[in-house]
């Protein structure tokens, strides 16, 4: 069977724009792509962190452009920006997200504004701000970070969880709008990564991987041309499965893996 999307056989003169790649994942797929010959535009808030990164990898092809990605004008700032240092962008990766572990009773107004805030509609301004140029082009790609948490109602994830769901569904129709019209979409769903959000986790996280381990996974899969990038398989097709039990063994099952520690 043919890929949903085109194979990259080469990232030397691709250039990439990672959103969120100042820790965790997103550093470390930041470090593998620049390893494999790409250009990669690094953002985040936190400037010194993409400095460090990008004098780790001293070929020239790392852009610095640190922004709030809450702040809707600072996006085309910086798009147009790394557009006049790199020229067009062929790969936007959303990877940045806010992460607090808590039960249903524990929501907060503020905090559950701020985690849908950062995790979905600074994607949805970050697509605003890409999609006509690319759509112009008839050319590019557009990759979501969402998690296996979006899979089903995870315990502790009240509004994380949710909003990884809707960006499940949100590359689901991206890839039937956009596919058509020249652009490749991925959808990334990981499962336990070992990260600074994953840290604050009480319970024990089954088959939990490190950043580059991650990061490899995720490179393996845009080569491939894949649409669902998910892993690591012994647990994402776990979970995956869970989905089609009926609801209470499946409530039953949650309860028993996410025991605190």
């Amino acid at each position: 069977m043919q890929p949903l999307n085109r194979r990259i056989d080469d990232w030397h003169g691709r250039r990439a724009w990672l959103v969120g790649a100042s820790s965790g994942i997103g550093a470390a797929l930041a470090a593998e792509l620049l390893q494999a010959g790409a250009t990669v535009a690094l953002s985040a808030r936190r400037a010194e962190r993409l400095q460090s990164l990008a004098a780790r990898h001293a070929s020239g092809r790392a852009i610095v452009a640190p922004f709030d990605i809450l702040d809707r004008d600072a996006w085309g700032e910086r798009y147009r920006e790394i557009c006049t240092q790199a020229g067009a962008i062929d790969l936007v990766i959303f990877c940045a997200a806010d992460y607090h572990p808590e039960r249903s009773w524990e929501i907060s107004a503020e905090g559950a504004a701020h985690t849908l805030a950062v995790n979905l509609g600074s994607v949805y301004t970050g697509l605003a701000t890409v999609l006509p140029d690319m759509l112009a082009r008839g050319s590019g790609g557009i990759a979501i970070i969402a998690s296996v948490a979006g899979y089903v109602g995870l315990p502790n994830a009240s509004v994380y969880g949710p909003s990884k769901a809707a960006l499940i569904n949100l590359a689901e129709l991206l890839y039937t709008d956009l596919h058509p019209r020249g652009l490749d979409v991925y959808l990334i769903n990981p499962g336990f990564v070992q990260t600074e959000l994953t840290a604050k986790n009480a319970f024990t996280m089954p088959a939990l991987q490190t950043p580059q381990d991650a990061a490899r996974a995720i490179v393996r899969g845009l080569v491939a041309g894949q649409f669902e990038i998910h892993f690591p398989k012994r647990f994402t097709l776990l979970v995956k499965l869970m989905r089609w039990l009926p609801y209470r063994l499946r409530f039953a099952l949650f309860t028993h893996f996410l025991k605190p520690t």
